[in-house]
């Protein structure tokens, strides 16, 4: 298990427990159900890089403890 912070940059933080080889669109979904917005309108973004839902975490080299830029749609 690892954890992952997603930060809006608006005051929200959300850590975020999850398997490497899960997918960003796992990953979305949990930060879907602790922050209250849909999955589909929440994009995740490290620097300019915008992280596709059918990629797996260990692909994009995300670790336990990285932060990741949470934006919305």
């Amino acid at each position: 298990m690892i954890e992952i912070t997603c930060n809006d940059r608006l005051g929200k933080k959300v850590r975020v427990k999850c398997n490497p080889d899960d997918t960003i669109g796992d990953l979305k979904k949990l930060v879907a159900a602790q922050t209250g917005t849909r999955a589909d309108k929440i994009v995740l973004k490290k620097w300019y890089t915008i992280f596709k839902d059918h990629v797996q975490l260990a692909d994009y080299e995300i670790h336990d403890g990285m932060n990741l830029e949470l934006y919305y749609s």
